[in-house]
């Protein structure tokens, strides 16, 4: 959904009060993020699981819905990865609210009146602003596109296993095992 705030730049965009949902900013456009529903939900939290299994002894951050602002846009993942030692921190060490960088992963959760080539651009538009891995689910269609910096996009269903090479090397699910987590 489109909001209108013609001409907004980016500074004045990050400048403006956090709303539920969230407003993103891309190429110029203010839109509003899709609120997730069950299913959505229920793959985010599988997601979750999986990667926390292994994240914190690789030293990987998990952040659901984080606002991340970088390459021109502002936008709200619904999960980013960081490697601990890029994250912002204070004086204090602790983690800074404002991300101005990019995520080392990102994950899509396609939800029902999401464009799916929207988010495929938007994927593309990560792996090519410094994002190392990009994930796009669609839980509709029990498929994972996966999208790195110089290779092409991959498709994964059924046993295929979605690993995420250096960002977090011991992370591995099939698509089989991410979508039983729909079944009650």
């Amino acid at each position: 959904m489109l909001t209108s705030r013609p001409g907004l730049t980016l500074e004045e965009f990050v400048r403006l009060p956090e709303r539920e949902p969230p407003l993103e900013y891309e190429d110029g456009e203010i839109t509003r993020k899709v609120s997730p529903k069950a299913r959505h939900s229920t793959v985010e939290y599988q997601l979750i699981t999986a990667l926390a299994r292994v994240a914190d002894g690789a030293h990987v951050r998990i952040f659901p819905e984080l606002r991340v602002t970088f390459g021109g846009r502002s936008v709200v993942p619904d999960l980013s990865l960081f490697r601990r030692e890029r994250l912002p921190v204070d004086a204090n060490g602790e983690v800074e609210n404002d991300v101005m960088l990019a995520p080392d992963a990102v994950f899509e959760i396609l939800s029902p009146k999401q464009n799916v080539t929207r988010l495929v651009r938007r994927c593309i538009w990560y792996v090519a602003n410094g994002v190392s891995a990009a994930v796009l689910v669609d839980d509709n269609d029990r498929t994972i596109f996966l999208f790195r910096p110089g290779a092409e996009p991959r498709t994964l269903r059924g046993d295929d296993v979605l690993e995420l090479g250096p960002v977090l090397p011991r992370f591995a699910i099939s698509a089989n095992e991410l979508f039983a987590a729909l079944r009650v």
